[in-house]
């Protein structure tokens, strides 16, 4: 399951939140672990929260000033509560200063310690968003996946049927490149899959007789995406003796694939010499649009049937 340290936390918020390392080891082997937070009953993160503590706890203006009306002693006993609560760091935020107890208690466990210029609610924004990527449970799937017309496409199928030919007819004609051949999805809200590259295969995408292409390098900048969210999965099929089994002519309900829970509209195209696959698939995002908006061809024709028949009868 996806876990990240402290110092990955620093090292990639740092820019953003003007991050500083106050105190503690880098090295903590304090970590963030997406099954122990989803089995706690605690939160992820928030201000300072004796009762109810945190994994990360925000100790700023407001806290402050509250932690400032308790006496020495007090102050050393509501935060010993936080012993076994497995706290991960605590952030300074607003320009506070740690007080001297809340920095012996934080040396004393190796809890990290870290600051931030920014105001409190910013900071646990973009921490609680980082962390809901992060942290999100993912698996990966053998594909290409593409953003086709502003929609994430997942381009699917045996090996050898034409799924990276497709991707980079597509790729000429304006789409841009998320993945080859293993793409992570990412579950990172109730209704949402986020497809990524593995870091191995970023802006890389193998065609046979070809061989490994750099995208970003032939292309440019606009061929490639960080992620995209999917949408739509386009199965490439071989028809067998002519026809694709279980491939009806006009469906009359859309198909659909179970990936974490979350069902993604699917679209099966045969492959066949003299097919355009390119202006299919486009053709297959356009039409996915507008049935998002309500626009289903598909029954409008079986409509219009219907009352012609009833016009002739």
């Amino acid at each position: 399951m996806p876990r990240i340290s402290v110092e990955q936390l620093f090292e990639e918020n740092a820019d953003a939140l003007k991050l500083t390392w106050v105190s503690g080891p880098r090295d903590s082997p304090i970590h963030l672990d997406s099954t122990e937070i989803s089995h706690a009953s605690q939160g992820l993160i928030g201000h300072l929260n004796l009762i109810h503590p945190n994994w990360i706890q925000i100790f700023s203006r407001t806290e402050a000033a509250y932690y400032a009306t308790l006496g020495e002693a007090a102050q050393r006993d509501a935060l010993s509560r936080l012993s076994g609560s497995g706290l991960a760091c605590i952030i300074l935020s607003d320009r506070e200063e740690a007080p001297l107890t809340l920095a012996e208690f934080a040396a004393s466990r190796n809890i990290p310690l870290l600051a931030s210029p920014q105001h409190s609610l910013q900071i646990i924004w973009v921490i609680r968003t980082y962390l809901g990527r992060a942290l999100a449970e993912f698996i990966t799937r053998h594909g290409v996946f593409l953003d086709v017309l502003g929609m994430g496409v997942l381009i699917t199928g045996e090996s050898g049927v034409g799924k990276s030919e497709l991707a980079l007819e597509l790729i000429s004609r304006g789409s841009g490149l998320v993945a080859d051949d293993v793409v992570e999805l990412y579950h990172i809200a109730p209704q949402t899959l986020e497809g990524r590259s593995p870091e191995l295969l970023k802006d890389f995408l193998e065609v046979r007789g070809l061989g490994m292409l750099n995208i970003r390098t032939i292309f440019g900048e606009t061929a490639i995406r960080i992620r995209k969210n999917l949408k739509l999965i386009v199965q490439l099929e071989k028809p067998v003796g002519g026809t694709v089994p279980g491939l009806e002519r006009l469906p009359l309900n859309a198909s659909s694939e179970d990936i974490m829970g979350i069902n993604v509209r699917k679209v099966i195209l045969p492959v066949a010499a003299g097919r355009n696959l390119a202006v299919l698939t486009e053709a297959a995002v356009r039409n996915y649009v507008l049935q998002l908006r309500g626009i289903d061809s598909t029954k409008e024709f079986i409509q219009r049937q219907e009352k012609q028949l009833k016009t002739r009868n």
